[in-house]
């Protein structure tokens, strides 16, 4: 009886293991099914389409960004030199002068009449002088006959004539000087502003309110910012030759104006840790103006012969920068980067990629590494992106 049951729980225990045994086996099979059917799928699987770029060899410049303000070269408030009232007012608002162009005209009459008074007083000095002239000639030809205080006295007489004509000299240029203020010419080229004075009105050089007031916007200066740990890099490519500078608008999209350094100020703002410079642009078709604000870009260097990726290239991700390559099986290969620049829709990679190879730079959020791509070239039109500095 115990035999019996014995070899009962036996060939029990023995049914129960094979038909795990054959439980498994058909699991794994299963398994390795499945795994052998996703990998056909994978396989069969269509390339991702993306667009690639070319890792370039090329000259990256540096630029040091920074906002400035547009400043005229010169600015000179026009007054009188002369009282008067004004009978011509011979400029436009908003007109475009050069120097010696006629602004304003001032009632001359006064002083034309004072420099003919100095002219004629100039004659009659002149008619006296000839008399004397020839009263000491006669004095002269009288020999002894004549008193020796007399030619002397004579003498005196000729040689305060002759300065009075001196005097009668300077007296005409004057009042000719007197003249000439009373038309009220333009000093310098440049744009005249609003008028402050009407025809009609009379005008004083004591007066502090003038009449007009011309800037030079050509050239034209705009005066920026930089930190006080470029200097060293900003006065290195000043003493080489004045540096590059763009002119932008504020938002850094267009380009304005395009000139060079012309001065790095004397001293650093130790309340902001900048220090001021000044560029220079010709500005002839008066792109930039007086009191405008505009960002600004200054060349400090060219690093030679940087590899060089479009931006769209570049990813950011919780381990980094990083960016897909294309490998010749035209499979997705994951790159971490490092960069050290970037400007105008490019970036200098020091790590990561080598010139020669491509980059995806767009469809990158349907692939992973290993993902077989279909590619196109990319545009070689970049689109202007933010500045970046070092």
């Amino acid at each position: 009886m115990s035999k019996s049951r014995t070899i009962g729980w036996v060939l029990v225990i023995a049914a129960v293991g094979a038909a795990g045994y054959f439980g498994w086996q058909k699991y794994s099979d299963n398994k390795l099914a499945a795994e052998a059917a996703q990998k056909r799928a994978a396989q069969q699987r269509p390339a991702v389409p993306v667009k690639i770029s070319p890792v370039e060899k090329a000259d990256f410049p540096v630029y040091l960004t920074g906002l400035g303000t547009v400043q005229a070269f010169n600015t000179v408030q026009v007054r009188t030199r002369v009282d008067g009232q004004i009978t011509k007012i011979a400029f436009k608002e908003g007109q475009f002068v050069k120097a010696g162009d006629t602004l304003v005209e001032i009632d001359p009459r006064p002083y034309q009449a004072t420099l003919d008074q100095a002219k004629a007083k100039k004659a009659q000095d002149e008619a006296t002088l000839a008399n004397a002239n020839l009263d000491l000639q006669r004095y002269t030809k009288l020999g002894e006959f004549a008193t020796r205080q007399q030619l002397d006295t004579q003498r005196s007489t000729v040689a305060q004539l002759t300065a009075q004509i001196t005097a009668d000299d300077a007296a005409i240029f004057n009042a000719q000087t007197q003249v000439d203020y009373a038309t009220v010419k333009s000093p310098i080229d440049g744009i005249v502003g609003l008028r402050l004075v009407d025809i009609g009105n009379i005008v004083n050089a004591s007066a502090q309110t003038g009449i007009v007031t011309i800037t030079q916007i050509e050239p034209i200066t705009v005066i920026f910012t930089a930190p006080e740990d470029q200097l060293a890099d900003i006065t290195a490519a000043l003493a080489v030759t004045p540096p590059k500078t763009i002119a932008l608008t504020t938002d850094g999209k267009r380009v304005l104006s395009t000139g060079t350094l012309a001065l790095i100020n004397n001293q650093v703002d130790t309340t902001s840790g900048t220090v001021r410079l000044k560029a220079v642009f010709d500005n002839k078709d008066h792109a930039l103006w007086p009191g405008q604000s505009v960002s600004t870009r200054l060349l400090v260097r060219t690093l030679k012969d940087a590899t060089v990726v479009p931006d769209d290239a570049v990813q950011h991700g919780s381990e980094g920068l990083y960016a897909y390559s294309v490998n010749q099986e035209n499979k997705a290969e994951l790159r971490k980067l490092k960069v050290s620049q970037s400007i105008d829709g490019k970036s200098v990679i020091e790590e990561g990629l080598s010139p020669g190879q491509q980059v995806i730079t767009a469809g990158q959020y349907k692939v992973s590494p290993g993902t077989l791509v279909t590619t196109a070239v990319a545009s070689s039109d970049q689109s202007q992106s933010k500045v970046t500095q070092e």
